[in-house]
C-alpha cells in the first residue's frame, strides 16, 4: 500500500502537467463548442446551444470541401513519403563510403522550418518566371509558363511537392531505425537459399519493418490532418477555397470570423478524426506481429 502511494506521488506531477497542457484545453474546447459564442455580436451573450454547432457542421458544404481537401492531401503525401522514405532508408542502410555525410544531407530538408520550405516552394513555382517554369520552358516541356498557384488543380502540385520534399527525410529516419533492428543473418540465410532481393524485401524487410511503418503512418497522418502553416504561406487555401484544409477553415472561423463556438466544434471534430485514425492504424497494422507476418 505504501509503495502504491509512493508511486502515485511520483507520477502525480506528470499527470498534473498532462491535465494542464492537454486535457484541460481539450475539455474547455469541447465545452465551448456547446455554446453560441460570436464575438462579432457580443450582445447575443454566450448561450448554451447543445449540439447545434455540430448539426451546423453536418450541413456545412465548406466543411466537407475542406475535409475532402485534407483527405486528398494526406493520402497523396503519405503514399509518396512512405515510398520515397523506404527507398532512402534502404539506400542509407547499406554500407558505403561517406554514408554519414549522405545521411546528414538527406536530413537537411527536415531541419528547415515549414514556413521557410513553403516560401522556397512559392519562389520556385511563382509565375510567370519561377525556377520551375523557367526549367520547363527551356527544356521544351511546356511552351509557356504555367500559372501554378492560380489554378484549382495545379495549386496542389507545389503543395504536395513541398510537403514531400520536407517530410520524406523524417519518414526515412524512422524506417532506417527499424531496418537497423533487423538481424542481418536473416538476409544471409535467405541469400544462401537463393532468395532474390525482391523476395527478401517482401518476405523479410517489410514484415519486420511493420512497427516502424505503423509509427510513421500515425505521425504523418496526424501531421497531414493538422496541416496549416504550409498551406497558409504557400496558397492561403486558394485559389478560392480549392486547397483549403480543415485546419485552415477552423483558423478562419475562429480568428477571422470570430465564431468561437462554431470554431471550437470544428476543433473537436479535427481531434476526433485524428484520434480515430490513430486507433485504426494501431489496431489494423499493429495487430499483425512482425514474426507472424514474416513466417506467412
Amino acid at each position: 500500500m505504501k509503495e502504491r502511494r509512493f508511486a502515485w506521488t511520483l507520477v502525480a506531477p506528470a499527470l498534473a502537467l498532462i491535465c494542464a497542457v492537454a486535457l484541460f484545453p481539450l475539455g474547455w474546447t469541447a465545452w465551448e463548442s456547446l455554446h453560441q459564442h460570436d464575438l462579432r455580436m457580443p450582445w447575443l451573450g454566450h448561450p448554451f446551444v447543445g449540439a447545434a454547432n455540430y448539426v451546423a457542421i453536418v450541413h456545412d458544404a465548406r466543411f466537407w470541401g475542406a475535409l475532402g481537401h485534407t483527405v486528398f492531401f494526406a493520402v497523396v503525401t503519405i503514399a509518396l513519403e512512405l515510398t520515397l522514405g523506404l527507398a532512402l532508408a534502404l539506400a542509407m542502410n547499406r554500407t558505403f563510403r561517406g554514408r554519414g555525410v549522405v545521411r546528414a544531407a538527406v536530413l537537411l530538408p527536415w531541419a528547415i522550418p515549414t514556413v521557410v520550405a513553403a516560401l522556397l516552394a512559392r519562389f520556385m513555382f511563382e509565375s510567370p518566371w519561377g525556377v520551375i517554369d523557367t526549367l520547363l520552358v527551356r527544356l521544351h516541356v511546356t511552351h509557356a509558363p504555367v500559372v501554378w498557384l492560380a489554378g484549382a488543380h495545379s495549386a496542389w502540385v507545389p503543395l504536395i511537392l513541398a510537403d514531400v520534399w520536407k517530410t520524406t527525410p523524417f519518414v526515412a529516419l524512422l524506417l532506417l531505425a527499424g531496418l537497423q533492428n533487423i538481424d542481418r543473418e536473416l538476409y544471409e540465410a535467405a541469400a544462401i537459399d537463393g532468395a532474390s532481393a525482391w523476395w527478401q524485401l517482401r518476405r523479410i524487410t517489410l514484415p519486420l519493418l511493420t512497427p516502424a511503418i505503423v509509427v510513421a503512418l500515425v505521425f504523418r497522418t496526424l501531421d497531414a490532418f493538422r496541416v496549416f502553416d504550409l498551406v497558409y504561406v504557400l496558397t492561403g487555401g486558394g485559389p478560392g477555397t480549392s486547397t483549403e484544409p480543415i485546419s485552415l477553415y477552423t483558423f478562419d472561423t475562429l480568428l477571422q470570423n470570430l465564431e468561437f463556438g462554431y470554431g471550437a466544434a470544428l476543433s473537436v471534430v479535427i481531434f476526433a478524426i485524428t484520434f480515430a485514425l490513430a486507433l485504426l492504424y494501431v489496431k489494423w497494422l499493429g495487430g499483425v506481429t512482425p514474426v507472424a507476418e514474416a513466417e506467412r
